[in-house]
């Protein structure tokens, strides 16, 4: 039986979503990662993606084969890591979290600042292979860039959980999360345990970074788009890595169904209760995510996944 071409769309709109839901995770997934292991909001999570791609573009630029210049990238944020423990968090060990937070606002400033000194403020253009051509099943179109880029994400997801799971560092940065001063009387040195976390979050920033940069060029606003990831986190839970992909997924389909369903039917409703006819509800993809992540603080603020929180007085 064939399917009506409306059905076919609504899939396609659904299956846009889940692949660019996809997309917010990998940004969501550095937050969670140094949020687990610090309890530092990373303000600057976002800029590190930018910062990542514009040295791998950079490097390529440059006549580098795309691995060395991978290679290179994945030393800088490495040496990042480093920078930020040694000149920034190993002086504010026990200080206010508002204070760790306005660091990570600092950081992401001079990053932006450096990367724009070093590199120019000019789109740059990214072709690192990934097909761009379309899949077409029934009536709807599939894009095999976000196929390949879903695909990667996954990969990326189970290679960290499994990390987190198995290995000794990654049992150490569990512990690190559950309670700081618990790891501590066990010997789990708390420096190093924020140099790995904050250099795992930087790989991740690179992947992000080239699937990003591939998509719309590498540019600065890069750290905006990377910002929908603050929503996502609402939803998921700040410290669950289960919950920055279902919270992607949950707003980037969220948002193409608003997007293409929503502002029309709620544009008919004004005009049939109203009975004026110029108002247009467009722009809807723009603030969806933080919208719905409003609703959520009122509700459940500690996310789907998120511990709950519980205050004895």
């Amino acid at each position: 039986m064939t399917l009506p071409f409306e059905v076919w769309f609504f899939f396609e709109v659904v299956l846009n979503g889940l692949f660019t839901g996809t997309m917010y995770s990998l940004v969501a997934l550095g937050f969670v990662l140094i949020f687990k292991a610090s309890g530092v909001f990373n303000f600057a999570q976002g800029i590190m993606v930018l910062f990542a791609a514009l040295n791998f573009v950079g490097f390529i630029e440059m006549g580098l084969h795309p691995l060395l210049a991978g290679a290179i990238t994945i030393a800088i944020m490495i040496a990042l890591a480093y920078a930020v423990e040694g000149l920034v968090l190993r002086h504010l060990v026990n200080q206010a979290p508002i204070i760790l937070f306005m660091s990570t606002i600092g950081i992401a400033f001079f990053l932006e600042g450096f990367g724009e000194f070093i590199w120019g403020g000019d789109v740059h253009a990214l072709d690192v292979g990934i097909p761009d051509g379309a899949w077409f099943v029934g009536d709807m179109m599939i894009q095999q860039f976000d196929v390949s880029q879903a695909v990667i994400a996954a990969v990326l997801v189970g290679v960290l959980a499994a990390f987190f799971t198995y290995t000794r560092i990654g049992r150490a940065l569990r512990a690190v999360a559950d309670d700081h001063q618990a790891a501590l009387s066990v010997g789990i040195p708390l420096n190093q345990i924020w140099v790995i976390v904050w250099a795992v979050a930087g790989m991740v920033a690179l992947v992000a970074g080239i699937i990003w940069g591939a998509r719309l060029g590498v540019q600065f606003s890069l750290s905006i788009i990377a910002l929908k990831a603050l929503p996502v986190l609402i939803l998921g839970g700040f410290t669950s890595v289960p919950g920055a992909i279902i919270g992607g997924l949950i707003i980037g389909t969220g948002e193409k169904l608003a997007e293409i369903y929503g502002a029309p039917a709620f544009e008919s409703l004004v005009e049939a209760t109203t009975g004026v006819d110029s108002i247009s509800f467009g722009g809807v993809e723009e603030w969806f995510a933080y919208v719905l992540a409003m609703i959520f603080l009122f509700f459940r603020p500690q996310g789907l996944f998120g511990d709950r929180i519980i205050e004895r007085v």
